[in-house]
């Protein structure tokens, strides 16, 4: 059993130094290949820059508009590394890995994060392999892969209830503006400038894109791509009702923040009376653990023959396997919705 652990441990090793070598030398090819085509695009533009510069005042004067350079494009690149961007490319999880990413507001690629899941499955399998049973190393390596992903979806879920909280007092400042006399653009411009993130980000944004050709209806409809909550649906479903039928924007806008800020309250004293259960929920899966813990300071023998028998090896594995399946379950019991 130790020679079988033990050839499993380094043959995990060699694949991991064998996949990160490979990533450094695709890499390296990367990092050349962009030199190269940054090179030949210098030289293309220039030439194109030479040639149509002559024609560009008569065409444009024609047509009866202004050509300008675009300040939206964005690298739609899964990876920085070809291979591995092409192998992304043909799953569809890569696409819903980066709306993640982006939700967060984490300035990672999709190649960066999925390395990472690799990364720490693979050493995380590696040391159980040593200590745990077979199929135990397997399943606690495929939830280590998983940690990163779940930093991504925690960093989300705060930044969407940092937004909630903020969202209605930038209603109110936009309400106050189209009284004033100000147009959508400019008050949307003004909440920008006067709120704090993540609203000011998304807002700012979402101004850009429509100041800058996309129009009203495609930014906001990115906006609530990039944040889908139910307070931004009702912001853009507003905005679009009175593009088409016209009335009293400020006061439309004055209802959604009071209304907004009472399903703030309520959304809050709900959490609060949560959260007993999610303690409860916590001392449960510790207790255990520190029980175990415990025994094994004041009787080590008792516990050792527990560790050592291969029968005793799977019971704890199982037994942890159970208070962690337990301990989300709660959560997911005392996390009510409104």
């Amino acid at each position: 059993m130790f020679l079988a652990t033990s050839l499993a441990f380094f043959l995990v090793l060699f694949l991991l130094a064998s996949i990160v070598t490979a990533i450094a030398y695709l890499a390296f090819l990367k990092m050349k290949a962009d030199e190269s085509d940054a090179a030949r695009s210098d030289i293309t533009l220039a030439k194109t820059t030479d040639a149509s510069r002559g024609n560009e005042s008569e065409g444009n004067e024609e047509l009866g508009f202004k050509i300008e350079p675009s300040l939206l494009l964005q690298n739609g690149r899964l990876s920085s590394i070809t291979f591995w961007d092409a192998l992304l490319a043909r799953f569809d999880f890569g696409e819903i890995l980066q709306s993640r990413l982006d939700q967060a507001d984490l300035r990672w690629s999709v190649g960066r994060i999925t390395s990472m899941m690799l990364l720490v499955g693979v050493v995380v399998l590696a040391v159980l392999m040593r200590i745990a049973p077979w199929w135990a190393a397997i399943v606690g390596g495929a939830a280590a892969a998983m940690a990163p992903y779940g930093y991504v979806l925690h960093r989300r879920t705060k930044r969407f209830l940092k937004f909630r909280e903020n969202f209605p007092d930038a209603l109110d400042s936009l309400a106050r503006a189209l009284r004033a006399g100000y147009p959508l653009s400019a008050g949307m411009e003004m909440i920008a400038n006067e709120t704090a993130p993540p609203v000011s980000g998304e807002i700012r944004r979402t101004s850009g894109e429509a100041n800058l050709g996309r129009g009203w209806p495609h930014a906001l409809e990115n906006l609530g791509k990039r944040v889908p909550l139910l307070e931004i649906n009702l912001f853009i479903a507003a905005v679009q009702l009175h593009a088409r039928t016209g009335g009293k924007l400020s006061e439309v806008m004055s209802g959604l923040a009071e209304n907004m800020r009472e399903s703030n309250a309520l959304q809050g004293e709900v959490r609060a009376l949560a959260a007993y259960g999610k303690l409860t929920g916590l001392i449960l899966t510790i207790l255990p653990v520190g029980i175990a813990i415990m025994m094994l300071m004041v009787s080590p023998g008792y516990m050792q023959v527990l560790y050592n028998d291969p029968m005793g090896k799977n019971l704890i594995a199982i037994a942890i396997g159970c208070l962690i399946l337990a301990h989300f379950e709660i959560r997911k019991i005392v996390d009510i919705q409104v």
